[in-house]
């Protein structure tokens, strides 16, 4: 799935995304240091992979490109990293 980069605090490595349709969702310093980036800039186009929080069932592997409304509640960013072409 991809998102662009909200914000980022380089100390706690942690911030949020905002998804295609405008919903920001928070990443914490795993999910971050699972991408292998060392710096994120608000602005960025990154691909996130995430899975469903207990509030959910289930997980995504991150290739689900049906962003709609609300499609950040219930899910836990697990990934971020640089959208590459």
């Amino acid at each position: 799935m991809q998102a662009t980069a909200y914000t980022y605090d380089p100390e706690s490595r942690s911030g949020q995304v905002l998804l295609d349709d405008g919903t920001p969702v928070p990443f914490d310093a795993a999910a971050f240091d699972a991408g292998g980036l060392r710096l994120l800039r608000p602005g960025q186009r990154v691909r996130i992979e995430t899975e469903e929080t207990e509030a959910g069932a289930g997980t995504d592997s991150g290739t689900d490109t049906s962003a709609g409304p609300g499609a950040g509640a219930g899910r836990r960013i697990t990934l971020v990293t640089l959208q590459t072409f």
